[in-house]
């Protein structure tokens, strides 16, 4: 039985090697009695970078980061330069300029297509036009259980109940108020159930109202909402009169 062989690269004269640039990496096979001005004409349309201001490099493989300049007596050919199967050319812009090498990749040369959001909205062959032809997304219909009104959270806390809070960190202290508002909120989940308190001193952090809500009436910075589970009631005595502290300092 007789084998046919395949004529390799090197029988066949053809190189095979990477050529790369900023902007390009590629294999290309290029005839062994190319002369590297030949070669550069070549290397042009594939960087993008004009013959003339070519720097190659010549490198063993792609990883590598230093090798051979190719330059010098122009007339040579690839092989008699020293390039062999498989090696890589890289290719550098000499003058530095921003060619149409650099504006291949460049997408912030692209100009862009913008269209104003109340003509997007008339097209009909659009994703919005679709989802609402179909009620999907914000166009959906609500679900029955979403349109059920929640059942509201209570507690049985009482409005004007004398209190101490428990303290929401480590070193910090019990505090001593008045009940003033018990129950859900229009900040944090608005189903939660929150305890309005006005504190007996001026240790709070707003004067019963939050993001323009009122909740309960009082003094700047004796207002104050916590948790249900940090209140206790109970006939806890007013810790100091800071009305009459103020107006004696």
């Amino acid at each position: 039985m007789s084998i046919v062989s395949t004529p390799s690269n090197t029988s066949s004269g053809l190189l095979s090697l990477f050529i790369t640039s900023s902007d390009t990496h590629s294999e290309r096979r290029f005839p062994r009695s190319l002369t590297l001005s030949q070669l550069r004409a070549k290397l042009e349309p594939i960087t993008g970078i004009p013959a003339s201001a070519q720097r190659l490099t010549l490198l063993p493989d792609a990883d590598a980061q230093a090798g051979a300049p190719l330059a010098g007596v122009e007339e040579l050919t690839l092989e008699q330069a020293g390039v062999r199967e498989l090696m890589t050319i890289r290719v550098e812009d000499s003058t530095g300029a921003s060619g149409p090498a650099g504006q291949w990749t460049d997408v912030s040369q692209v100009e862009k297509y913008e269209m104003a959001d109340e003509e997007y909205s008339k097209r009909r062959d659009t994703v919005l036009a679709y989802k609402r032809a179909h009620s999907l997304g914000r166009f959906a219909s609500p679900s029955p259980a979403s349109t059920a009104s929640a059942p509201t959270p209570t507690s049985d806390i009482p409005l004007g109940a004398r209190c101490e809070v428990a303290p929401d960190s480590a070193g910090a202290l019990t505090r001593r108020g008045t009940v003033r508002f018990v129950g859900p909120t229009q900040f944090g989940t608005r189903t939660a159930v929150w305890v309005g308190v006005e504190w007996d001193e001026p240790v709070g952090r707003n004067d019963g109202s939050v993001e323009g809500v009122r909740y309960f009436e009082c003094k700047d910075k004796f207002g104050a909402f916590v948790r249900p589970e940090r209140v206790t009631v109970g006939d806890f005595p007013v810790e100091e009169d800071w009305d009459e502290e103020l107006e004696e300092m």
